[in-house]
């Protein structure tokens, strides 16, 4: 299994609940399990990250090897599908949903997931389908098949542990 994290997975956890000096442990294990193949995000992810003007932009462009390639045509013709998809629900979603969509990174991030067998992608944005003003992350994978999780879940799942030692 492998669970590829949207931006906002890790924006929130720089600015929320795990802050890279309050909790190290944190991006350690993010830069861990993406070793072992089991975390990994997508280079449009990287690249949102990386326009930023702080130390999640730093970390970024020091961890690119975290980011895959989304030039591959596997994941080019998945996203081509993706656009189609999302494309042919416009009629009902707030004007300029479909453009916004499109122009960040979550159609890459399910594009790839779509290529790589036994994926998850890792967001906090939640299945509606009542939702009209945008396109969401776990509305659109559920149309694919595809699974998702929170970043919690994924914690509980890797058992990730994050301690605190004597000084």
């Amino acid at each position: 299994m492998i669970f590829l994290l949207d931006s906002n997975t890790l924006i929130e956890a720089k600015n929320r609940y795990y802050g890279m000096t309050i909790c190290p442990g944190y991006w350690s294990w993010v830069l861990r399990t993406h070793g072992q193949g089991v975390v990994a995000s997508i280079e449009t992810v990287g690249d949102e990250l990386k326009r930023g003007n702080d130390e999640l932009a730093q970390w970024a462009k020091h961890n690119t090897a975290l980011f895959l390639p989304v030039s591959d045509d596997a994941t080019q013709t998945a996203f081509a599908q993706v656009a189609a998809f999302v494309a042919s629900q416009t009629a009902q979603m707030k004007p300029g949903a479909l453009e916004e969509f499109l122009g960040g990174a979550d159609p890459w991030l399910i594009a790839k997931a779509m290529t790589l067998p036994d994926s998850v992608v890792v967001t906090h944005e939640q299945f509606n389908l009542q939702l009209r003003r945008k396109f969401s992350i776990p509305n659109v994978c559920q149309h694919f098949g595809l699974q998702w999780m929170d970043t919690f879940a994924v914690l509980g799942h890797t058992k990730a542990n994050f301690v605190l030692t004597d000084e």
